[in-house]
């Protein structure tokens, strides 16, 4: 095959056959010329049999980060190769520079590096790699088929984290957590509550909390102390259906279920609560049992929330209700993250709500467009347009309001806020839960 410069060659010979009697030979020449510059580049041009190529780097990197991959170039044949390397990447991976120029002499190896900018969480695969063998000149190449280039391309997957903007909050979290669960040990005993130790009474104290037969022992009135129950149950549901796709700010619905649920999951494990996780719509979509205080299994959880997409169905509910009520008996904190839009509620999941809330402590959050609340406010010049756009935008808060106090009704703790304050208003009702004992 050749490049550009052959085109270049018979641009620069037009001239000739001009200047010669007959235009016909002015013009083979020319191209007789071109030709066999080609020929010679193809005949010197190395072989790509004699390449191997193999890849290293980052395997995983949170969206809005950047992630590094170095694919190394080897030449194990006889003859010195310039090559021309076309690294191909899916178009949301955001991969940077994608074309390189190797020299590479025989026995010789170069590492060519690769800059991921992702633009989409999920798994973002490289294609394949393309590679042009040139002759000295570089007016022609040696190039193999796609399939050849397909089968020598080293396969590589980088799995794109979701974007965890409420990670900046996660310390002040923390710290309530270690206030509820550590410093501030409650000093009576309630639901939810587990015995932590006993210490020497203090002027204060609940007398309720003295154990007279320790206090024989000790020859001191000593007392109990309780903290909040440890290894309790927490289910994260995420609705992937058609209503998770919505765009809310300048993302998905679903990705702010995502944040706060990654935020809830984080919390939850460093309170050395079990996380489980649920992603449906008519079908699971990902299922992670019995996430502990371990990294791993954090590990599992974030992965699982990585190949989230939103899905154009509606979501099948009852085998979600099915799937919790054959649980173990054991009360949990299901939360549901979902679309507060009144026909998905009021069809799918209202019906089976009080079974669920009868079993388990429910909390249904939806994040809310705070587009749709802007809009809602009738500016003091407004046109006959901007009040019928403020009356629509009133209709779906007052739907909201009604499907919140619906759900509430039936047992439901409703969370609905916009998507900056979202993950922080879901963790502060579980923080609260814990702190009250009612978890």
């Amino acid at each position: 095959m050749v490049t550009r410069r052959f085109a270049l060659i018979l641009l620069t010979g037009l001239p000739l056959p001009a200047l010669l009697p007959s235009p016909w030979t002015g013009l083979l020449i020319v191209l007789g010329f071109a030709v066999a510059v080609a020929a010679i580049d193809v005949a010197v041009a190395g072989p790509l049999t004699a390449v191997r190529l193999s890849r290293a780097g980052d395997r995983t990197v949170w969206l809005g980060g950047t992630a590094t991959v170095t694919l190394t170039v080897t030449n194990t044949g006889r003859r010195p190769l310039r090559l021309h390397v076309r690294d191909s990447w899916v178009p949301s991976a955001g991969a940077w520079p994608s074309r390189h120029d190797v020299w590479l002499p025989r026995g010789a190896h170069e590492a060519l590096t690769i800059k991921l900018n992702p633009v989409r969480h999920g798994d973002r695969p490289a294609v394949h790699v393309i590679l042009r063998s040139l002759g000295p000149f570089g007016v022609a190449y040696r190039q193999r088929g796609r399939r050849w280039n397909a089968a020598i391309s080293p396969p590589w997957v980088l799995r794109v984290l979701p974007h965890f903007p409420s990670r900046r909050i996660l310390p002040e979290k923390l710290a309530r957590m270690r206030v509820i669960e550590g410093s501030s040990v409650t000093r009576g005993r309630g639901h939810g509550t587990e015995f932590d130790a006993l210490r020497e009474y203090v002027i204060g104290d609940d007398v309720r909390s003295i154990d007279w037969r320790a206090s024989a022992r000790h020859n001191d009135v000593m007392v109990r102390t309780w903290r909040p129950e440890r290894d309790r149950r927490v289910v994260c549901v995420i609705d992937t259906g058609r209503t998770s796709a919505a765009r809310v700010g300048n993302a998905p619905r679903l990705d702010a279920a995502i944040d706060a649920a990654l935020l809830l999951s984080v919390l939850a494990v460093r309170a050395e609560d079990r996380v489980d996780l649920i992603a449906l719509d008519a079908v699971v979509r990902a299922r992670v049992a019995g996430a502990a205080a371990s990294a791993s299994k954090l590990e599992r959880l974030i992965d699982a929330m990585a190949s989230l997409v939103p899905s154009a169905v509606e979501t099948d509910w009852a085998a979600l209700a099915t799937s919790l009520l054959r649980r173990d008996q054991k009360r949990s904190l299901v939360v549901i993250f979902t679309a507060l839009e009144p026909a998905p509620i009021v069809e799918g999941l209202l019906p089976l709500l009080p079974r669920l809330a009868a079993r388990h402590q429910v909390l249904i959050a939806g994040v809310r467009d705070p587009a749709v609340t802007r809009l809602a406010e009738v500016p003091p010049s407004a046109s006959v347009s901007d009040v019928h756009t403020a009356a629509a935008a009133q209709r779906v808060l007052s739907e909201r309001d009604r499907v919140r106090e619906v759900l509430g009704r039936h047992g439901a703790i409703v969370v609905d806020a916009d998507a900056g304050a979202f993950a922080g208003q879901v963790v502060d009702v579980y923080l609260l839960l814990k702190a009250t004992g009612r978890l």
